[in-house]
C-alpha cells in the first residue's frame, strides 16, 4: 500500500509513526513545550531521530472543550515551523488544520499531508487539497471540539463511522482528489464515549476494509485513563498496548506523542505479522 503526498509516495507496506508537534500554548498534553520555532525544530529533530515517518505540526488545540483560533494565528504559529522543518529535515510534513487557508499557506510552506478532523468539510478544503495535490486524512468527529464530549450518541458507531467516512471520500473523489491521497481516521475520542472508541477499535478491520490507509491515534488520550484510572502522563504503557493491537488489525499509520516507544512496539509487532526480522 502506497499514499501518494505531493512529491512523495508513502510506503505503507510497514505501518509508520506520525509524531505530533503541537506548537500551541494549550495543546491537551504538551501545551506550550513547544510554541517557539527553535523549541519545535528541537523536538522535530528528535523524533526523526527516535524514527518517526511524518511529523504533525498542529496550530491549534482540538482537545475536548477548546475553542477555534483565527486563521491569522494558527498561520502565524506553524508556518514558520513548518519552514524551519523543510529547510533542515528530510521528512515528510503534515499540517494538522481544518482552515483551508492554513492548509494553503502550510502546503505552501513545505507541508506534504493534510490531517483534518472536519474531513475536509469546510468549504474551499476539498478545492485546496485537489489543487496542492496533497495527501489527506479524513477523520470522524461528532460534533465540534468545544461540546464534542458532552452527549455523544450512536445507534451503530462503527457502521456510522464507515458510513461517514466512505461518504468524505466520495465527495473528495468528485473535487478531484486522488484515491490515493485518501487516509481515513475513525476520531478515537472525537465525539465518542469510551464504549464507542472501544467498540471501533475492536472493529477495526471492518475500516481497514476500505482500502484505505487507516490512521489511529490514541497517544494519551482520555480513553486510557478510563480504561486504567491514570492521569495524562501515566498513559504510554496503554497507549502502547493501543497502538500494537490497531497494527495487528490493520492500521498503517500510528499518531503519537511518545516517537520512540511507539516506534519499537510497532516495529515489533509488523516483523511478528510479517514473518521476518530487522
Amino acid at each position: 500500500m502506497q499514499w501518494r503526498c505531493r512529491d512523495r509516495l508513502i510506503d505503507l507496506s510497514h505501518p509508520l509513526v506520525m509524531g505530533i508537534l503541537n506548537v500551541t500554548p494549550d495543546s491537551f498534553s504538551d501545551g506550550g513545550r513547544y510554541a517557539g520555532v527553535e523549541a519545535a525544530l528541537e523536538r522535530a529533530e528528535q523524533m526523526v531521530a527516535e524514527g518517526a515517518g511524518i511529523l504533525d505540526v498542529g496550530g491549534e488545540s482540538t482537545r475536548p472543550g477548546s475553542e477555534p483560533v483565527s486563521e491569522a494565528l494558527e498561520i502565524d504559529r506553524v508556518v514558520p515551523v513548518i519552514e524551519a522543518i523543510a529547510a533542515r529535515l528530510d521528512i515528510v510534513i503534515s499540517i494538522d488544520s481544518a482552515k483551508p487557508a492554513v492548509m494553503a499557506a502550510a502546503v505552501a510552506a513545505g507541508a506534504h499531508i493534510i490531517n483534518d478532523i472536519r474531513a475536509l468539510r469546510v468549504p474551499g478544503a476539498r478545492e485546496v487539497a485537489a489543487q496542492t495535490r496533497a495527501g489527506v486524512c479524513l477523520m470522524h468527529m461528532q460534533g465540534d471540539p468545544a461540546t464534542m464530549q458532552a452527549s455523544p450518541h450512536y445507534n451503530d458507531v462503527t457502521h456510522e463511522v464507515i458510513a461517514f467516512l466512505r461518504a468524505q471520500v466520495a465527495a473528495c473523489s468528485a473535487s478531484g482528489i486522488a484515491a490515493d491521497a485518501i487516509a481515513v481516521d475513525p476520531g478515537i475520542g472525537f465525539g465518542k464515549k469510551l464504549e464507542h472508541s472501544l467498540a471501533l477499535l475492536r472493529n477495526l478491520p471492518d475500516l481497514v476494509a476500505l482500502g484505505l490507509p487507516v490512521l489511529v491515534g490514541v497517544s494519551r488520550k482520555s480513553v486510557i485513563g478510563r480504561i486504567l484510572g491514570r492521569e495524562l502522563h501515566e498513559r504510554l504503557y496503554g497507549g502502547l498496548g493501543l497502538a500494537a493491537l490497531a497494527v495487528t488489525f490493520g492500521a498503517r499509520i500510528i499518531r503519537s506523542h511518545d516517537v520512540g516507544a511507539t516506534v519499537d512496539a510497532v516495529r515489533a509487532v509488523d516483523a511478528v505479522l510479517q514473518g521476518e526480522g530487522p
